[in-house]
């Protein structure tokens, strides 16, 4: 059974507070039984010694008093006999604290026996009863007792007395349990209330993060609330969101710019070249212009992808997946399709299919063939591409989905182009919450998952 932990912060902290209150109430518990428990030895000590002590005066005056009668004490005895019963053994813990306080009051037993044993199970006591019928007091036949002998030196008899054990002290106990109660109920409470005013706008703050990102629009901005501190942090990040818009608006119209001012030019060079004599050469110098034409097209795109215009919308991604590779079987290309489960997803399929154009492509490119499938895992559905080609090293995978970087090391078109392709795709992914992920099979070969997320 897996355990389940609160993960948000305040459940975290609350479960940290509870857990550190009863450890410490438990270790608080343990001392006040053990003090409880010492009290009570020493109590069983002092009153034990002060019977063993006292008693032979009182039995001496009243049997001066009452002619000579029996003393009328029911826990203390005089007898030659040892006080212990077979099978009972001494208890050295309590012999050596009796000791201690009858060393005290001056008295050095010669011999000193302690032990412990059912009420009922004690001879003396059932003897005294019956002799007694008329006495009042009941002892509890159930409970336990203390049973001491001391021998003086020179005595020849034994001097007994008893001492009833009352178990614990229940009242102890259950003002321990309210007292813990009561610090669970005040301390977790006000902690409770105390950190809600802090998480409430950090969670507040967190989804409109997670909406900024997705959006990178600046409506809907949080009002600082909380304390001093989370105030701040909510004035920072709204500030913080501006110049990052600000920024991303601007560089939206620079690279509008830039691909006006650069297109435009480059169409009027595409008419002049056709002037030129020299087929070959013509060819050449038309070759470079749609290179270029196509890496700007490229930048743009990578530019545009980060802040799309378009709405999601609910799409049969195996109809797509399929329409595409369609694509690359009408221009006699080596891709094949494992279809599986009908998948429908809200996605932008126009930039969705860009991403498989650039996996696909790429595969075909370096690896001579691509094999595409389709398939659902757990709450993501995988759109794999793969490849028989040489694969990356794998100290590359991470270094390719980045922005003009490729494999092969020029930037010839016919070996590869600009280096945007995977980085296009990755951030096709991320816009869709999804991800990229690129791994070289056992067989050989690179392997492209693109990973989109099932449920939002």
């Amino acid at each position: 059974m897996r355990r389940v932990l609160p993960k948000s912060l305040l459940g975290q902290v609350l479960l940290a507070v509870a857990l550190a209150l009863l450890v410490a109430q438990g270790i608080s518990a343990v001392l006040l039984y053990r003090a409880s428990e010492q009290r009570r030895e020493m109590g069983y000590a002092n009153f034990l010694a002060f019977q063993l002590v006292a008693q032979p005066q009182i039995d001496i005056r009243q049997n001066t008093r009452n002619g000579g009668q029996q003393s009328r004490q029911l826990r203390v005895e005089h007898t030659p006999n040892y006080p212990l019963r077979p099978g009972e053994t001494i208890d050295t813990h309590r012999v050596a604290l009796l000791r201690s306080v009858l060393t005290e009051q001056g008295v050095v037993p010669a011999k000193l026996v302690v032990a412990q044993r059912k009420v009922a199970d004690d001879p003396y006591v059932s003897e005294r009863m019956r002799q007694r019928p008329d006495l009042q007091q009941q002892p509890d036949w159930s409970q336990d007792e203390v049973v001491a002998g001391l021998m003086r030196p020179g005595e020849k008899e034994w001097t007994v007395a008893r001492f009833p054990l009352n178990g614990s002290e229940p009242r102890s106990v259950r003002n321990l349990i309210a007292q813990t109660a009561l610090l669970f109920l005040v301390l977790v409470g006000l902690l409770a209330l105390l950190l809600r005013r802090i998480t409430h706008p950090l969670a507040a703050l967190t989804r409109r993060l997670e909406t900024f990102a997705q959006t990178r629009e600046t409506d809907g901005q949080l009002e600082p609330s909380g304390p001093e501190d989370t105030r701040r942090l909510i004035a920072a990040h709204n500030a913080m969101e501006g110049r990052i818009a600000a920024l991303l608006d601007e560089k939206d119209v620079m690279l509008g710019a830039i691909g006006h001012d650069l297109k435009t030019p480059l169409a009027a060079l595409r008419v002049r070249i056709e002037s030129v004599e020299d087929r070959v050469e013509r060819e050449r110098m038309a070759a470079t212009i749609e290179d270029i034409a196509r890496t700007l097209d490229d930048i743009l795109s990578l530019a545009r992808v980060g802040r799309p215009t378009d709405p999601l919308e609910i799409t049969d991604l195996t109809a797509l997946v399929a329409s595409v590779v369609e694509e690359f079987e009408d221009m006699n290309q080596p891709v094949t399709f494992e279809r599986g489960q009908r998948i429908a997803l809200p996605m932008r399929a126009t930039w969705l299919r860009r991403a498989l154009r650039n996996l696909i492509g790429n595969a075909v490119r370096y690896g001579g063939k691509a094999d595409v499938s389709l398939r659902r895992e757990g709450d993501d559905a995988v759109i794999a591409v793969e490849d028989q080609g040489p694969g990356i090293a794998p100290a590359e995978l991470a270094r390719m989905v980045e922005p003009f970087t490729r494999g092969e090391g020029s930037r010839n078109r016919a070996t590869g182009g600009a280096g945007l392709g995977l980085a296009i795709a990755r951030a096709i992914a991320e816009q869709h919450g999804g991800r990229l992920i690129l791994a070289n099979r056992p067989q050989g070969g690179l392997r492209a998952e693109l990973r989109l997320p099932t449920k939002r």
